[in-house]
């Protein structure tokens, strides 16, 4: 018995080093010099990730491409609002838990916004209604997100120092109008 555990203990701890050997930045001297495998694993990493994000962007065709660039634009707004935060010697690890928590909640929100178009579509294809829904819905919500979190990103880039071009703040926020009108009727705050 003893004889058969040991190959898989020993697979393991290959595979749990080469995992190890994939998050080291290629960048630190002397561990690839030392393992000349691991550029080897760094470019399938990086070839699987990239066919990865091919693969979903060329299932779920623009809509994919939006939630990657929706969860680019969270990455980026949490990454400069700790930024933001430790220029200022204002961070706070509960603040920090509270922006995961919201960005946990907008990820629920997409969601049920993915899943409110897919039900309709379901429901016009098959009640033969004689219209179609191609996915209003997440669309829009994703948009919405996209525009908001890059709106933080502007705010916790002036927080830093950075003066922000008056055009860029103006183009994001005639963008975000938009996508408000078309979503509550232009009727205001709903």
């Amino acid at each position: 018995m003893k004889g058969i555990i040991l190959p898989w203990r020993r697979l393991w701890q290959r595979r749990r080093l080469q995992l190890v050997l994939l998050l080291v930045p290629p960048c630190l001297p002397g561990i690839i010099k030392e393992d000349k495998h691991v550029n080897d694993y760094l470019i399938c990493f990086k070839v699987s990730v990239a066919a990865f994000v091919t693969a979903v962007a060329a299932f779920l065709g623009w809509k994919g491409i939006l939630c990657f660039a929706w969860v680019a634009a969270m990455a980026i707004d949490y990454a400069s609002g700790t930024a933001a935060a430790w220029k200022s010697g204002h961070w706070s690890s509960s603040v920090a838990r509270q922006g995961l928590w919201h960005k946990c909640g907008m990820i629920f929100a997409v969601a049920v916004a993915a899943i409110a178009d897919g039900v309709m579509d379901v429901v016009t294809t098959n009640l033969h209604l004689g219209i179609s829904w191609p996915g209003l819905v997440l669309p829009l919500v994703l948009t919405w997100y996209i525009l908001t979190e890059l709106g933080s990103v502007l705010e916790n880039a002036a927080a830093m120092g950075a003066q922000i071009p008056p055009f860029l703040s103006k183009a994001l926020a005639a963008a975000q109008d938009a996508v408000d009108d078309k979503t509550d009727g232009g009727g205001g705050d709903g």
